[in-house]
């Protein structure tokens, strides 16, 4: 054959798998990749010449004129042709769902990620395994009894997180605030993690300075010290001078820090879904959903722009006990913070104790948290100073957490309640703070709830093991914790480690007990109940008003026997397209079957007018195929939706 002759012969070859590919695709009802869908057409448009070979070839001696029948047969023939790739996309819909493989385009773009992260994941590897946690990554690592092994883990997976580097000495840090998580020993080690490095020369430094300000540093600001003041994983911070006269902390971001952090970030998920899947103790302690909360701060953190509105929104609601330094919006980007310098020595660094430091900070955070909705989530030793008059202030505005009304009121009825040591009413707080399940204990979890009282809320009572005792009640009664809260029960078990650095023996349960007296104090007093009275008088009065007429109408219509109540059923959309959807899936179902039991009685059947003498088909026999072919169709479109009703419903 020419060339030409070949062109047009693919050309034709190429429209018909099209044209299959596109029947199969309509009669299934549902969308596939158009690469699979292609690709089980050519298949089986493969297939279809040795299957059709038999029956073509007995056409050879049939006349110009083959009949009916046989039309009728080539027409069965084109159903088939379509029905053989849909076999193929229901089983490739069973076997391989959409998503499960990476087409290939994603293959292409992500090929390069992949040796990226490959070669980071092998160097992470090594590091665990250089410290002895190579067998508890396999899930195999020996069960530790007793402390001094917890004592010796404890130490080698600071040692590995610390030369992970900065992801994993961010995670280690988490980590070690997560004291209703993580046994005593490992809180205390990892609570030794350091993000101290050695600072960047200034000739690295200043080129990020100068392209986020638009302009050279010496222009920008009066006067700026080229030596850091501090220098940490993420950023390294100096000291300046405004033109305006303002002493300043500049807050830099080191380069390329960002494409570091996004590549152990995905280390990080991957890790945690391999734990949880292998390990026993992963599954326990939900690592993949950690991972993610962590994956979602650290990025925050990358993010000066959202530091300097998390700084804004506290310093919005002041404070007389805490300061807080207020930022330089119009000169924050999001690789530079621009903010007020607060004089003063960090927490860490005071000597000697101070009860009434420890008590204004405890007063400070529990109103932020139950009064104003935006609070310090990682109030730890080094993000707080003393500051030269004695007063406390508080720096790291890159993790701020915030709640609405209506948990502040469930947080603040949880606190009076324990205060009171009432268990119903603790029990009926924590159920509105935390989503409600169906089948929950509620008398076991009050019950549990007083017990946990009777053991913590006492004198010279540990406020560690109270915070470990309450996530294991909430664990226990299949309560999950709202990522906000969380964070409030995360930043209170930080802030207890803290207040026990600034005055040792500090009792944070009975100062918590203290401030909800106070509180409760300032609720009931006059004015304020009057407020109170006052707002939901107001709030109710239009309500009040049209309520006579409402109940008059309803009186009359009674009277008169025109009373009703209109019900809609399936008002909602969703459950009419539920409800839809599954009845045509039962009626291809019976239609399917139906055509299926009629094929099988009709090839049954013996005798019937020859429709296709060369192939001795009978009018029965030709009915029957065609049934049977139709029956598949209608069973090939009920399995398909099934196969991806089973992969959307969430696991």
């Amino acid at each position: 054959m020419d060339v030409q002759t070949v062109s047009f012969f693919s050309f034709t070859v190429l429209i018909m798998v099209l044209i299959v590919a596109r029947l199969a695709q309509r009669l299934l009802g549902v969308h596939f990749g158009g690469v699979r869908v292609f690709l089980a057409a050519v298949i089986g448009f493969a297939l279809s010449g040795p299957i059709f070979a038999p029956i073509l070839a007995g056409f050879q001696g049939v006349g110009q004129d083959p009949g009916f029948g046989a039309v009728w047969v080539m027409v069965m023939l084109g159903m088939l042709a379509v029905l053989i790739p849909m076999v193929i996309l229901v089983m490739a819909e069973a076997l391989v769902p959409p998503g499960s493989i990476p087409g290939p385009i994603e293959v292409i773009k992500g090929l390069r990620g992949r040796i990226s992260r490959g070669r980071r994941y092998s160097q992470i590897t090594r590091i665990a395994i250089r410290h002895g946690l190579g067998p508890y990554l396999r899930g195999r690592g020996e069960r530790l009894d007793d402390r001094s092994g917890k004592v010796r883990l404890a130490r080698s997976l600071r040692e590995a997180l610390d030369d992970g580097g900065v992801t994993f000495v961010k995670l280690g840090q988490v980590l070690s605030t997560r004291r209703d998580l993580l046994p005593p020993e490992f809180v205390e080690e990892l609570g030794r993690l350091q993000d101290q490095v050695a600072p960047l020369p200034w000739e690295r430094v200043e080129p990020v300075l100068a392209a986020e300000l638009g302009g050279p540093v010496d222009e920008v600001f009066a006067a700026f010290d080229r030596v850091p003041l501090a220098a940490a994983s993420i950023a390294q911070a100096y000291t300046a001078r405004l033109h305006t006269g303002e002493e300043v902390v500049v807050k830099v971001q080191r380069p390329g820090i960002g494409a570091v952090v996004a590549k152990d970030l995905d280390i990080v998920r991957r890790l945690a879904a391999t734990l949880e899947t292998r390990t026993k103790w992963g599954r326990s302690l939900g690592v993949r959903d950690l991972a993610e909360g962590f994956a979602v701060a650290i990025r925050e953190e990358l993010d000066f722009r959202i530091e300097a509105a998390n700084m804004a929104a506290v310093a919005a609601t002041p404070s007389e006990q805490v300061t807080y330094p207020a930022p330089f919006t119009r000169m924050c980007t999001d690789r530079v913070l621009v903010m007020q310098r607060l004089n003063g020595r960090p927490l860490a660094g005071v000597p000697g104790e101070s009860a009434r430091l420890a008590r204004d900070l405890l007063d400070t955070l529990l109103r932020q948290i139950l009064l104003e909705g935006v609070f310090h989530a990682d109030p730890h030793p080094g993000n707080i100073m003393v500051l030269e008059d004695g007063s406390l202030g508080l720096l790291d505005f890159g993790s701020v957490g915030r709640l609405d009304a209506s948990v502040r009121a469930a947080l603040q009825r949880f606190l009076l309640a324990l205060n009171r040591q009432d268990p119903l009413g603790v029990t009926d707080a924590l159920l509105e703070v935390v989503p409600r399940p169906e089948d929950v204990d509620e008398a076991g979890l009050e019950r549990a709830l007083g017990q946990f009282m009777a053991r913590h809320l006492g004198p010279g009572m540990d406020s560690a093991a109270m915070f470990t005792d309450l996530f294991r009640i909430v664990s226990e009664y299949g309560l999950s914790i709202p990522p906000e809260v969380a964070a409030v029960f995360r930043a209170l078990a930080t802030l207890e480690g803290t207040l026990v650095r600034l005055a040792p023996g500090f009792n944070l349960i009975t100062e918590a007990r203290a401030f909800a007296g106070r509180y409760l104090a300032e609720q009931l007093s006059g004015t304020t109940l009057k407020e109170a009275v006052t707002q939901e008088v107001t709030a109710l009065l239009p309500m009040v008003r049209r309520l006579p007429r409402r109940i008059e109408r309803i009186a009359s219509a009674a009277e008169h026997g025109r009373f009703s109540v209109n019900v809609r059923l399936f008002a909602d959309e969703r459950d009419r397209r539920y409800l839809t959807g599954l009845l045509h899936q039962i009626l291809l179902t019976v239609l399917g079957a139906t055509a299926g039991i009629m094929a099988v009685f009709l090839l049954g059947t013996e005798g019937g007018p020859v429709s296709v003498a060369a192939l001795n088909l009978t009018l029965f026999d030709l009915l029957g195929y065609n049934l049977l072919v139709i029956a598949a169709i209608l069973v090939l479109r009920v399995l398909v939706l099934i196969f991806r009703r089973r992969e959307d419903t969430p696991s």
